[in-house]
């Protein structure tokens, strides 16, 4: 391990010493964590013993002592063969990454467990996180692991589901009367006051080095040979750059070669700010009352929408917004069609390939990922039982023929 070679400004490209850093100190943009590329001599053999975690690919995340990596065995989440959704929308190949099999079940393990594990490097004695649901519940679960204080801030409303799962792994949970926004405005505050590493503010150069890894999985799933087309959902936008930055690095140290991916993204229309800015052409404008059943995605002033415009425009992919009826309709279809049961926030994508594929932007000969990035019993209430869809019949075999006809 020890990679890591600083941290590097998105806009003005200065570089800065991997410290905790949040921002560039020259123009207070974004910055990202590189590696010393030249010194990564990894082969495709090179992971044939490693954990199936998402620490198999520890030289590109930004631990440098593996005995502070904090670990619940995140990662290497299966990548599904779509048949029956191919034979539906006549494509070649699709697949569906079920990072709902998480052990918190999300994608959100994956970053949780880089931001804690780094936050143990630091030596910071108390962690958290501003979430709408599922970062809260991973944070949480790797803060009791390392047996470090955990504080949540969460916008009222969420799912009482993923209030329940938060509250079981014992963190100090806030819920604040507001939006998420007005939760994070209150999260950075509380890190600036009290030297807490909220992992998505405080520890965010690093925190989004997890999400990368479902780059670096799906290509090798696929026998390092990327696909056409990957589907992502769109909530604060970091998830979309992750995967990019993801494929980048890949390519970077030669496990892939000529990689031409588009990647597309897809938010819920109750709140698609990225969405509609990228339709429009127009700078983005906040949502100030997101209304959409996908509450993970419900991020209304997206820190990241802008540089997940540039993925897809530099990727020739496409944003599009999703509404909350075909957001339960995809729910239905995956389910039916495949047997994965996705959260609202996962379902977008499946969505989202359906409009692509009518537009004529996916061909019938290419190829397909669509993240899936939480379990459906997440958020069971965006699919509340339809008393039309059963029978209710008398225990005999008279009724039970009667009933099936």
């Amino acid at each position: 391990m020890g990679t890591v070679q600083a941290l590097v400004c998105r806009r003005c490209n200065e570089e800065s010493p991997p410290t905790k850093l949040i921002s560039c100190p020259k123009c207070f943009a974004p910055v990202d964590v590189t590696y010393d590329y030249d010194s990564i001599q990894l082969s495709h053999d090179s992971f044939d013993s490693r954990p199936r975690t998402l620490w198999r690919y520890r030289e590109l995340l930004p631990v440098q002592d593996q005995r502070n990596i904090v670990d619940l065995n995140a990662g290497f989440t299966p990548l599904h063969r779509c048949k029956n959704l191919e034979k539906l929308l006549g494509l070649k190949e699709i697949y569906v990454k079920n990072d709902g099999l998480n052990p918190t079940n999300s994608f959100k393990d994956r970053p949780a467990s880089v931001a804690i594990s780094k936050a143990v490097e630091f030596d910071l004695k108390t962690v958290g996180a501003v979430s709408t649901g599922n970062l809260a519940a991973a944070v949480a679960a790797h803060a009791a692991k390392a047996n470090i204080p955990c504080y949540i801030f969460i916008p009222q409303g969420i799912e009482p589901s993923k209030i329940a799962q938060i509250q079981a792994y014992g963190p100090h949970v806030l819920s604040i009367r507001g939006t998420y926004d007005d939760a994070n405005r209150l999260a950075y505050l509380a890190s600036e006051s009290y030297g807490w590493a909220i992992a998505n503010i405080t520890m965010r150069p690093y925190y989004v080095e997890g999400s990368k890894t479902l780059s670096f999985e799906v290509c090798e799933q696929l026998g390092w040979q990327p696909p056409d087309h990957m589907i992502v959902p769109i909530g604060s936008g970091a998830l979309m750059r992750a995967i990019w930055k993801g494929l980048n690095e890949t390519e970077q140290i030669g496990l892939i070669r000529n990689r031409e991916t588009s990647i597309h993204g897809a938010q819920a229309s109750g709140c698609a700010p990225v969405a509609t800015a990228f339709e429009s052409g127009q700078a983005i404008r906040p949502v100030a009352k997101p209304d959409t059943i996908a509450k993970s995605l419900a991020i209304g002033d997206p820190g990241d929408g802008n540089y997940a415009i540039d993925v897809a425009k530099t990727t020739g992919g496409k944003i599009g917004g999703i509404s909350d009826p075909d957001i339960q309709k995809a729910i239905r279809l995956l389910a039916s069609k495949e047997g994965i049961f996705t959260e609202p926030a996962g379902a977008v994508t499946i969505a989202q390939l359906k409009n692509l594929v009518d537009a004529g932007q996916i061909l019938p000969d290419e190829s397909v990922v669509c993240y899936v990035t939480g379990n459906g019993l997440k958020a069971v209430d965006a699919v509340s039982p339809s008393p039309e869809l059963w029978q209710t019949l008398d225990p005999t075999l008279q009724a039970l023929t009667a009933a099936i006809g």
